[in-house]
């Protein structure tokens, strides 16, 4: 992983570039912890040799596993930076096409970049937290 600070005015934005081998997630939260983000958003394009997508199933309160084990194109990544419990909390999603033209998506759990990934990240200024909501089990970001 190798990054670059873009503009360091009211916003602070970084370019974050993987390379092959890397792990999406880990690195985010790697980066998000050396830099102290505790509110940012974030988006990507490149690409995955696999990926383990997440559908919130509501009945069961968890996420039910999409195994991508396949060179995909990263379409879009579009995610956000909050505390949780005074945790860093990654939340993204992602939209992959395969080489047939299919497309597939959901919430990003884990990837493997190959052979790069190139995200724009922006800081905000102010942070953001996230609650547990008791309906849907999943922690909310709340204002």
């Amino acid at each position: 992983m190798k990054f670059k600070l873009l503009n360091a005015d009211k916003q602070k934005t970084f370019a974050v570039i993987l390379e092959s081998g890397d792990e999406v997630m880990e690195c985010i939260q790697s980066f998000a912890k050396q830099q102290n983000l505790k509110a940012s958003q974030f988006n990507a394009i490149g690409a995955f040799s696999k990926a383990t997508l997440g559908f919130f199933d509501f009945e069961i309160k968890d996420y039910k596993k999409i195994e991508i084990d396949e060179q995909v194109e990263v379409l879009n990544v579009a995610g956000d930076i909050s505390l949780y419990n005074n945790e860093i909390k990654i939340h993204a999603h992602v939209v992959l096409g395969k080489k047939d033209g299919a497309a597939c998506g959901g919430h990003l759990l884990k990837a493997i970049v190959h052979p790069t990934l190139e995200i724009i990240l922006i800081e905000s200024p102010s942070y953001l937290e996230r609650y547990m909501d008791k309906d849907s089990h999943i922690p909310l970001i709340k204002i």
